[in-house]
């Protein structure tokens, strides 16, 4: 049986804040599950985020704050922390007394990124690299996307929304991915390779994707019947599972890569997609059909 956790990054919301909307699923066998955890657990805990939720958006943005505080890099993770909270108690303090509307926004910062006050952004960026790095040694594991470049998404005649349109393509791909490892391995249709989707949790996205789940099991998609992928998924806090939180970094490398051109991260995730031959099938980039980007050159690539 394999588990393929789901995250997204990016809004589908037209045009809203991103370019892009990524929606990414990393598949990994059952025997394999607690020996992946415990990697990514021994690389938190190397930097004293043990227990932490791994939220690639607000790790890797730079704190102001940390250049006002003099010797910042020279201090240890405690006293780091406390020069952190005093800096950042006062400038709220002083935003709530003269009622500037950047009070509200400051206040959400803080709280998204107060689990990482103590670590630098050079830091922030080598435990990122490292958690990459070891995703994409994971060699059992698969990795299906759906990019969708919102420029060339037309809501007038698309018969779904960004995200169904994502949703049901991570399904297709790895219920397609399913279907050929039982096939290499030459499985009845009892014996054959079970899958589980496992998803963050969202009380819309929620109900949307259960009810889309349970169409497709009635009807199949519109590339594939669905007879390997078991229930409907399954929606976990990801603030307590490492998983989720590494299909965010997955969902996250791919939309950095295709908006910035960012590739650190992304050589390292795209290692792990899934393939036929030398062809990327796990992974589309919905877009002009003259992109000449990494995934599109994959995907056109002959077996």
């Amino acid at each position: 049986m394999y588990l393929c956790y789901i995250d997204e990054s990016g809004t589908s919301n037209i045009p809203g804040n991103t370019s892009h909307f990524v929606l990414a699923g990393l598949s990994i066998p059952i025997w394999c599950w607690k020996d992946c955890e415990k990697e990514i657990d021994l690389i938190k805990q190397k930097y004293d985020l043990l227990s932490i939720e791994l939220h690639s958006g607000w790790l890797l943005r730079k704190y102001q704050e940390q250049h006002k505080i003099s010797n910042f890099e020279k201090l240890d993770y405690k006293q780091r922390r406390t020069e952190i909270a005093k800096y950042r108690t006062s400038k709220l303090l002083q935003l709530q007394k003269t009622n500037n509307p950047q009070y509200r926004q400051t206040k959400k910062n803080y709280k998204q990124t107060e689990p990482y006050i103590h670590l630098t952004f050079d830091e922030r960026v080598k435990f990122i690299t490292n958690v990459a790095k070891t995703v994409g040694n994971w060699g059992v594991a698969r990795l299906f996307a759906e990019c969708i470049d919102k420029t060339h998404f037309d809501q007038t005649r698309a018969v779904q929304s960004i995200d169904e349109q994502a949703f049901e393509q991570i399904v297709s791909r790895f219920e397609q991915c399913l279907n050929q490892l039982s096939k290499g391995e030459k499985l009845s249709k009892k014996e054959k390779y079970h899958g589980l989707i496992i998803h963050d949790n969202n009380e819309t996205v929620a109900k949307k994707h259960t009810e889309l789940m349970r169409a497709f099991h009635k009807r199949g998609t519109l590339w594939t019947d669905i007879d390997n992928i078991i229930e409907t998924p399954l929606f976990v806090d990801s603030n307590l599972t490492s998983m989720v939180q590494i299909a965010d970094l997955c969902a996250y490398s791919l939309r950095r890569y295709l908006e910035n051109g960012e590739e650190d991260l992304f050589d390292h995730i795209f290692k792990r997609a899934d393939r036929k031959g030398s062809k990327v099938v796990g992974i589309r980039h919905f877009t002009s059909l003259t992109c000449s980007c990494k995934i599109c050159a994959a995907h056109r690539s002959t077996p």
